[in-house]
């Protein structure tokens, strides 16, 4: 996204660029006990090749025990490229939950400065209740001198608000219910990996040191999106029809997966690489301390500025320079 100063307001300008392109990193942003009360699969113990069932028995497991544990300490590489806009790549580390979606994580990577030499080069970004909140650093806070938001640093990004702006419950409806369902949620992951009909065992090997076995499965578009239960409760037919033939439009063809899973049945790490005409785009997690607190703060108030009121005021700017031959622009 580029955009052109307004009376000088240069600084601003920049905040907002980075602010509205690190967002949409992120969201263009992720049970019970062991199976058979307790009995030992035949997980990562085993350097024999499983058969289907001992797969399927196995990532069940894995399912079960990350759904129970709702968090975790994960470490995430994403990379998309150079191509696509926004290309680059991006770190993340921290402690993520799930059901409810909660993440407290740092993010650092050339996806951050691409195209701007000015943007934060390490963000934290914390989310709850549907809001993202992101910690832009001293420099943005700088930036807003002279203005309501002179001194703030934690840009917030409530999605409820974005929907409800532009006009629409229906997107209002997809934004908030597709946050449990976030591809970063391992235990997600898991449950559509079940249903990939060429689910393998690749072989045992070692992460980090860790003894695990490894399984890779993938998925086509449209079964990925028939596997999404979660997608029926936001989405009606029709919608589901349209987003199917817009990513099939896109190029992309389907996902695919692999997890390794250590000896009491939790995944250890997780790789997804979505295949477009523009390169594939990679996410690979690391997950250890499951159950780990994932209690998560919303920052204060006056140290918090609103993302939807920053682009209200930008546009004022905008109207107001158009007389005296300023250019602005997203």
């Amino acid at each position: 996204m580029t955009v052109v100063s307004v009376r000088g307001d240069k600084g601003r300008k920049r905040v907002a660029g980075a602010v509205l392109a690190t967002a949409l990193l992120c969201t263009g942003a992720v049970a019970c006990q062991g199976s058979d009360g307790g009995k030992k699969t035949k997980g990562a113990g085993s350097g024999e090749t499983q058969s289907r069932s001992q797969v399927t028995e196995v990532i069940t497991a894995a399912y079960k025990k990350t759904s129970a544990a709702k968090s975790a300490k994960v470490e995430m590489t994403m990379s998309m490229p150079s191509k696509m806009d926004g290309g680059g790549t991006m770190k993340m580390s921290g402690v993520m939950g799930w059901d409810p979606t909660v993440m407290d994580m740092t993010m650092t990577g050339s996806a951050l400065t691409a195209g701007d030499p000015d943007a934060p080069e390490k963000v934290r970004m914390l989310w709850r209740d549907n809001v993202m909140y992101m910690d832009m650093g001293e420099a943005a806070a700088k930036s807003m001198a002279g203005t309501g938001m002179d001194g703030k640093r934690w840009m917030k990004m409530d999605l409820n608000a974005i929907a409800e702006e532009a006009g629409d419950p229906k997107l209002a409806k997809q934004m908030t219910g597709g946050l449990d369902s976030m591809n970063q949620d391992p235990a997600q992951q898991l449950a559509l990996l079940l249903d990939s009909p060429n689910l393998k065992h690749v072989g045992s090997a070692k992460v980090d040191g860790v003894q695990t076995q490894r399984y890779k499965g993938r998925l086509t578009v449209k079964e990925m999106m028939e596997s999404n239960k979660g997608l029926d409760d936001v989405l009606s037919k029709s919608e589901r029809d349209e987003l199917f033939k817009g990513i099939e439009k896109s190029g992309i063809k389907g996902y695919d997966t692999e997890v390794w899973v250590n000896e009491d049945d939790y995944p250890v790490r997780m790789d997804i690489d979505v295949k477009s005409p523009e390169g594939t785009m990679k996410t690979s997690q690391k997950f250890s301390d499951y159950g780990a607190a994932a209690k998560v703060t919303a920052p204060p108030a006056k140290e918090t500025f609103d993302l939807m009121e920053m682009f209200k005021e930008l546009g004022e700017l905008g109207k107001d320079g158009a007389g005296s031959g300023a250019d602005s622009g997203f």
